[in-house]
């Protein structure tokens, strides 16, 4: 039985739903900074003043994300061409499921105490490795489903979906489970089936969580989106694929919109990333925010960034994707600098008095606009590169897509780490990020709108 355009669509938009709280929930809003804490206590506990114990564990975190960024930097590409060369998508996307499954299960294992501390931190990053693998050959699947009048808005559309995903599970983890440091959860009660608050359970919970709800939510994906027929393509192998690579990366210095367009983006998704991944980080050192502050934070930003992809996903759909990207780094900036410039007792120049609310409402504000403004830049910028993709290798040019994302990963947690240590300073650690983003904005500028796609062959 043929299945249909739309629930081919709907299956490809469901890996969005299924995978998105990996990054709401693990990522940035609970387990983010729950590992945080853990870590800060720990070194407290085994020495360090407070505000070392904080730089350390922020640069802890960083030192994660940028090992798993160079390895999916260095695997992306040759993949992308393995599967290209094979005409195969889904066992991959199988295969890395399963390793993020485990290792997502396995967070649990973060006690308060923070014996596992480590072990915990290369489980985390081993499946944000299987998670962004999987997301590359996903994202190649996109150009088979519409033509350039659509895909603006499937994209959008697509990431929206997931945003949404990660509104609700965000819902449950805080209204049932995360508990705050008074035992509660944000309705009052203790965590649901018996979990002990007392060594935080409700919020270890997070991670069989993220990998049940994977499971269950990823069935319409594999029902409903089948590889293509296979094309004849001679010996496929590694050698094969490797061949396909380099041919590939020669032909990108020829595509001049191609090219800034990957060292554009490499810049500023380095630095979305970043604020991604540090946000939560940033609230509960800087602003002293419990769990369950930052996960309302979460809830704020998420939904900012459903309404605001879709909404995205149309102004693509009727601008192109190029309008939609340069806005939102525009706002991403201003966002940063705010980071920067705001703590507890200072907004800029100016003090606050004690107790101040202000921080807190701002703050708030931030997410929405990180959440929105980082939900579009995303989707437009998935829009764009399809409009640089051959169609016949598509998981290849997405493997470069995430070569370039990842190739300077430890750019934006490196020099996270630099200026924290140097300066003793969280909010001044963010500044790299501002840096970034306006980089990545100057380069835009000769990165052709409609893409390179209808001058391909010419170049080959």
């Amino acid at each position: 039985m043929a299945i249909s355009k739309a629930r081919r669509i709907w299956g490809w938009m469901c890996f969005d739903w299924a995978q998105q709280p990996f990054y709401t929930l693990g990522l940035t809003f609970i387990f983010g900074p729950y590992f945080t804490s853990v870590a800060t206590q720990k070194f407290v506990a085994d020495g360090s003043a407070q505000n070392v114990a904080d730089a350390h564990a922020q640069s802890l975190w960083a030192s994660g994300q940028t090992v798993a960024g160079l390895v999916i930097a260095l695997s992306a590409p040759f993949l992308g061409a393995w599967a290209d060369s094979s005409g195969r998508k889904m066992p991959w996307i199988a295969f890395f499921s399963i390793i993020y499954v485990i290792c997502t299960s396995l967070l649990w294992g973060l006690t308060p105490d923070g014996a596992t501390l480590t072990l915990v931190l290369v489980l985390f990053y081993v499946g944000f490795i299987a998670s962004e693998s999987a997301l590359n050959f996903t994202n190649a699947i996109l150009p088979s489903l519409g033509d350039d009048t659509e895909i603006g808005r499937i994209s959008g559309s697509g990431s929206a979906f997931g945003y949404w995903g990660g509104v609700v599970s965000l819902f449950i983890m805080l209204l049932l489970l995360a508990e705050n440091d008074k035992g509660v959860t944000l309705l009052g009660i203790k965590p649901l089936f018996g979990l002990d608050p007392a060594t935080r359970e409700g919020t270890r919970s997070v991670g069989p969580f993220i990998a049940i709800w994977y499971v269950v939510f990823m069935v319409p994906f594999f029902a409903w989106v089948k590889d293509g027929p296979r094309k004849a393509r001679g010996s496929v192998g590694a050698a094969t694929a490797w061949r396909d690579l380099k041919a590939t990366l020669v032909g990108v210095t020829k595509r001049r919109s191609l090219f800034w367009f990957l060292i554009s983006s490499m810049l500023y998704r380095d630095a979305l990333n970043a604020v991604y991944a540090f946000g939560g980080v940033y609230a509960g050192l800087v602003l002293g925010w419990s769990i369950v502050q930052i996960g309302v934070f979460g809830i704020v930003a998420a939904i900012a960034a459903a309404i605001f992809t879709w909404a995205g996903g149309l102004m693509d759909q009727r601008l192109g994707p190029k309008p939609v990207i340069t806005a939102s780094v525009l706002i991403l900036t201003l966002v940063s600098i705010i980071i920067v410039g705001m703590s507890r007792t200072h907004l800029f120049v100016m003090p606050l008095p004690a107790g101040s609310s202000l921080p807190d409402i701002i703050f708030y504000i931030c997410g929405a606009a990180i959440g929105g403004a980082g939900g579009s830049v995303y989707a437009a910028s998935r829009t764009m590169m399809v409009r640089h993709t051959h169609p016949d290798r598509p998981t290849e040019a997405f493997g470069l897509f995430a070569l370039t994302g990842k190739a300077t990963a430890f750019l934006a947690p490196f020099f996270i780490t630099l200026f924290t240590w140097v300066t003793a300073s969280n909010q001044l650690g963010f500044l790299p990020v501002i840096f970034l983003f306006l980089i990545g904005l100057w380069m835009l500028r000769w990165v052709n709108k409609d893409g390179d796609r209808a001058e391909w062959g010419a170049l080959q």
